[in-house]
């Protein structure tokens, strides 16, 4: 899967009003859950350069421009790393049912069990129900 397929589909997390594009609140945890820590100034000042039609909102392709920019300004195995925790809340080295329902609750998804379920049995390779962090790391980084 390519590396842009693959944002694409982690896209739909963050869209909350699911009007394709992103707004000041969605950009900021975005950012946030791709262990950005940013500043409301910051926020602003991407939207604005980045409004191309004086909404006030950006195009989720810009987005994607901008994270990959900065992704690269980073060593991108230990930024899957931090967002993997931000998963594994409770420390227990995968990302389970409990995990991902808990992020998605956070970033204002209504999503059933068996929607998060089909998630987790998409990329769930060794059957057990949960993603570990090499299979995460593989996920994120498009060798999947």
């Amino acid at each position: 899967m390519s590396r842009k397929r693959n944002c694409e589909k982690h896209s739909i997390c963050f869209d909350s009003d699911k009007d394709g594009v992103i707004d000041y609140h969605e950009l900021k945890v975005a950012m946030k859950a791709l262990g950005f820590d940013v500043k409301k100034a910051e926020v602003l000042k991407l939207l604005k350069d980045y409004d191309r039609d004086g909404s006030g909102n950006m195009y989720w392709d810009d987005f994607f421009d901008i994270m990959k920019d900065k992704m690269l300004e980073r060593s991108p195995e230990d930024e899957v790393k931090k967002a993997f925790t931000l998963f594994d809340d409770d420390g227990t080295g995968s990302i389970n049912l409990r995990n991902l329902r808990r992020v998605a609750r956070e970033l204002g998804e209504n999503m059933s069990d068996d929607e998060l379920r089909a998630m987790i049995d998409e990329f769930d390779t060794s059957g057990t129900g949960e993603i570990d962090l090499n299979r995460f790391m593989s996920i994120m980084l498009g060798d999947s």
